[in-house]
């Protein structure tokens, strides 16, 4: 059974039967008899579908968001800007897919040659919990529109999401197939990637799953994308606006609980300034309301399930233990459900707990740089590389971020991900890219064509 266990209070929120071999082979078949046509519709046609559900998420947007809040504790401020979230994401590949793919004409010999960019077939998306409408929609709305048709095993905690998810289409009279919510257990997934009617993957989630999904697509001779972990570094350097970068370090520490993989969670502060840094970090995180999600004025909801409340108060634990010095929180809390405190420790050093592993909650962890180069140095020396942030002079902040070993990096701002912008990891942070013009690229056929006669 797919079980939902509402964060909130510890309680079986509801259990959703996962789908049998019969109906896995038949939402397959769905998707596979699909494509075709679906491949052949016009760009204005498959962006109409697009801006249909974009509009009837705007509509429902009470109902999809308290689905968030109940099974994975998002507050309900920040629910309701995800589904708006995903329908601007819905909206943007509806209006720029076309431009996006358009024929690349390159010289040669031929009298014409180009490259063209043709859909693939059928995509699975696996997802994550942590933000269930905007990441399916990041998979989804750039695969549909490219002309592929998508099959979305949703995370096994959000099953109502994820039917919700699959049901917008069928509300606005998709054409059958082209999207569906697939609701199966994680030890069924194998045989999904292995299919033969699955032309690639897309993945997000935990380091540990992305390598197995990315070894079983390679040894069937298919393309994946990864977005997994990790461990961004945010800069501050003595010539920083210090309060500026507080308030955007706290709230990108506490987005979600903390439970964001983009989220600042190495706080590297230039050592003329750590003092004051730290001062007004603690007085930031200090002022935030921990809570029931379906209050207008919580800041920060539970964790998402019990085990990983336990991982991050290891990590918390064992970091003190090493020397950090705890501020706020680092205690677990009375009561029920998955909460946890806003959490800040100081004085991090590099072999810590919670400097070497990602801490996937509202734990922020601050590291003293003697100067801009060491700053860098640590930044870097980690195993993951999806983004990072540096608050400094704007002219050498973008010097830095050329060195700086991640996918993404904001100068003086908040690390995010925007329709608009590609966004991924390197090293152990993942492999490809999703959103803006390159993700697009992601599940198609870059055709080379070249037509004779040669030219003379």
């Amino acid at each position: 059974m797919l079980k939902a266990i509402n964060p909130t209070t510890g309680k079986l929120l509801h259990e959703v039967q996962p789908a049998s071999d019969q109906q896995v082979e038949k939402i397959l078949s769905r998707a596979q008899s699909a494509w075709p046509d679906w491949r052949d519709t016009g760009f204005a046609e498959r962006a109409k579908v697009l801006k249909d559900v974009a509009k009837l998420m705007r509509d429902d947007i009470g109902h999809l968001a308290l689905l968030m809040t109940e099974e994975m504790g998002k507050p309900i401020r920040e629910a309701r800007g995800e589904v708006e979230k995903a329908a601007w994401c819905a909206e943007h590949y509806a209006e720029h897919a076309e431009r996006y793919l358009k024929t690349d004409v390159l010289e040669s010999d031929a009298t014409s040659s180009y490259v063209q960019y043709l859909p693939l077939g059928v995509i699975l998306g696996i997802l994550p919990w942590n933000a269930p409408f905007w990441l399916a929609f990041r998979f989804g709305a750039p695969t549909l529109m490219a002309g592929n048709t998508c099959v979305m095993k949703h995370d096994p905690h959000v099953p109502a999401c994820a039917e919700a998810i699959g049901k917008l289409f069928e509300r606005v009279d998709a054409p059958a197939g082209i999207f569906q919510n697939l609701p199966i257990e994680t030890d069924k997934v194998e045989g999904v990637i292995r299919d033969h009617r699955v032309q690639a993957v897309s993945f997000t989630g935990s380091e540990k799953a992305g390598g197995i999904v990315a070894s079983v697509a390679a040894s069937e001779i298919k393309h994946s994308v990864l977005e997994l972990g990790g461990s961004d570094p945010a800069i501050v350097l003595a010539d920083a606006d210090l309060e500026k970068a507080a308030d955007t370090i706290t709230l990108s520490r506490i987005i979600n609980a903390g439970q964001s993989c983009i989220a600042a969670k190495r706080i590297i502060v230039e050592a003329s300034v750590y003092d004051r840094m730290v001062d007004l970090l603690e007085k930031k995180l200090g002022a935030l309301r921990l809570g029931d999600p379906r209050e207008e004025d919580t800041d920060v909801g539970p964790i998402a399930r019990e085990d990983l409340r336990d991982n991050l108060h290891r990590q918390v634990t064992e970091t003190v233990k090493a020397g950090a010095r705890c501020l706020l929180g680092g205690e677990l809390p009375d009561g029920d459900g998955f909460f946890y405190p806003v959490t800040l420790l100081a004085d991090v050093t590099a072999e810590m707990t919670a400097a070497r592993e990602e801490t996937f909650g509202p734990v922020a962890v601050v590291m003293k740089a003697a100067s801009p180069d060491d700053a860098l140095a640590m930044a870097n020396d980690s195993p993951y590389g999806l983004a990072a942030a540096v608050w400094t002079d704007a002219e050498r902040g973008e010097e830095m971020a050329a060195r700086l070993e991640t996918g993404q990096v904001a100068v003086n701002g908040i690390v995010k991900t925007d329709p608009r912008l590609p966004s991924g990891g390197i090293k152990r942070s993942g492999i490809g890219r999703e959103l803006g013009p390159h993700g697009i690229h992601e599940f198609v056929n870059a055709q080379q064509v070249w037509i004779g006669p040669v030219r003379g």
